[in-house]
């Protein structure tokens, strides 16, 4: 599954591709049919991410107003979904797109998504709400220090909880405590504020890469030999699917377990218990 870095990469590519754009939406597939009509010939004004949720705005563009500008188009990608992006030139869409929309210059087609739907704000408040603060919004973090400390789960599990922080996925839950130093296991309610700071900055700056690269590279400077555009893709992470492998700092072989229903890796020598 996409995770938050990947999300907000779309929104702003998104936003470049389209916003104040006027679009042809349709579905090939049939099943966003009756929705994308209703955005058909409407203007994009913005798309944002929260976590990984994204929110496309339009207006109504000579429509009557309330029609398709009062609802906004929220897009789950799931574990199956994808975009595909394409310029003037664009392939033709597969029978199993649920929604394409264009301009004379760009298109986007979108496939396998567990949500694409129409809300309204009142639905997109709700949603929301359910979804704890996301660092590339710039959130405030309280929250989701407040969030951990209530839970005696182990902080790697809570870390997978959208409720708790918007966007985290399973590479970065892994790479990120590699980098702190802390055991997937330890009880979330453990941490205090100062290691919560930690982990917060961290996890942003983390994010804020990937979304600029558009893929995930945690290994930091002094612990690579290659510039990271060069880096190969089992050059790029320190623990996350590599069990059995030496650790890159000590060398103790990486250990994995089930945690929250998903694989966790850690290295038992520099994340102590």
């Amino acid at each position: 599954m996409p995770e938050g870095h990947t999300i907000h990469r779309y929104a702003r590519l998104h936003r470049e591709l389209f916003a104040g754009e006027r679009v042809a939406a349709w579905s090939p597939q049939g099943r966003f049919a009756a929705g994308a009509a209703m955005l058909d010939g409407t203007t994009l004004h913005g798309v944002d991410a929260h976590g990984k949720h994204l929110f496309y705005r339009f207006g109504a563009n000579g429509r009557p107003e309330g029609e398709a500008g009062a609802l906004a188009l929220h897009v789950h990608l799931g574990l199956f979904g994808k975009f595909r992006q394409y310029g003037a030139d664009p392939r033709s869409p597969t029978a199993g797109t649920r929604l394409v929309l264009s301009t004379e210059d760009a298109e986007i087609q979108l496939a396998g998504p567990t949500a694409c739907e129409l809300i309204d704000p009142g639905t997109e408040a709700e949603l929301r709400g359910r979804l704890g603060p996301d660092p590339l919004r710039g959130d405030d973090p309280a929250p989701a220090f407040a969030a951990l400390r209530r839970r005696r789960a182990a902080i790697g599990q809570a870390l997978l909880d959208q409720r708790v922080i918007a966007g985290v996925g399973n590479v970065y839950r892994a790479e990120l405590l590699f980098l702190l130093g802390v055991h997937p296991d330890r009880p979330a309610c453990e941490i205090d504020r100062a290691a919560f700071d930690d982990l917060w900055h961290l996890l942003r700056r983390l994010l804020a890469a990937g979304e600029r690269r558009g893929r995930i590279i945690t290994i930091i400077p002094q612990d690579r030999s290659r510039p990271p555009s060069r880096l190969r893709s089992d050059e790029r992470l320190y623990v996350y699917r590599r069990t059995g492998q030496p650790c890159r700092r000590c060398g103790t072989p990486i250990r994995s377990w089930e945690l929250g229903g998903r694989p966790v890796f850690a290295c038992p020598r520099c994340q102590p218990i």
